[in-house]
């Protein structure tokens, strides 16, 4: 298997782990440590170490006995798999209180990921700048992303409007959607869906405390 292509088969519980060892492989690396022991890792993400040791050995990297992976040369691999060497241009859709603070969410340029063009339907937000990011009325939002070639939206819409707003992001050429409203959207086969559903999470979260 050719490392470039790594990322086809990853499982994809495999896939969320990865950005959680990119974090402490970064900050291993900014504190000076040039080797990366899946024992160690394991140990400090709460993990298990064969599970660890298993996922780094998919990025394509050799291993050295007793002494780990190169703290570098995982940190690239890893970065590749997911896609976050090469930065993503996305739209946004919906620049309400949500929208707004993913569009000053700094953090994203580091996983690969950058906010474009923004587009609201209300006229008092349209024609406005955040955080570096122009917010067009949502009429014009197929010729944009359209003329952009972008390949990713994130919706930010309420329920109501969140399944026309991803057919016009489809027919405008997205093939991924970030999913932020509570609804589950019908796509066509090849367009994938992320949905971040916050009330299943607030629910969990509230359930597990009390």
């Amino acid at each position: 298997m050719e490392k470039g292509d790594n990322h086809k088969a990853l499982p994809q519980p495999t896939v969320r782990r990865y950005p959680v060892y990119l974090r402490a492989i970064r900050a291993k690396r900014a504190r000076g440590e040039s080797l990366v022991s899946s024992a160690a890792l394991a140990a400090e993400l709460g993990l298990d170490p064969v599970l660890v040791r298993k996922d780094l050995a998919m990025s394509g990297v050799p291993g050295r006995p007793r002494l780990g992976w190169s703290a570098q040369a995982l940190e690239t691999a890893l970065a590749a798999a997911i896609g976050w060497n090469h930065p993503a241009e996305a739209a946004l859709v919906g620049a309400g209180s949500l929208g707004k603070a993913l569009m000053g969410y700094g953090g994203f340029r580091e996983q690969g990921l950058s906010i474009a063009v923004a587009f609201d339907s209300n006229p008092d937000v349209a024609g406005h700048e955040f955080h570096g990011v122009k917010i067009l009325p949502a009429t014009e939002l197929k010729r944009k992303v359209r003329r952009l070639s972008l390949r990713l939206g994130i919706l930010t819409v309420p329920a109501h409007v969140a399944q026309a707003c991803a057919d016009a992001l489809v027919e405008a050429g997205i093939r991924g959607i970030w999913n932020f409203a509570p609804v589950r959207l019908s796509l066509p086969d090849g367009v994938v869906v992320q949905n971040m559903d916050l009330a299943q999470s607030l629910a969990v979260l509230s359930h597990s405390i009390r």
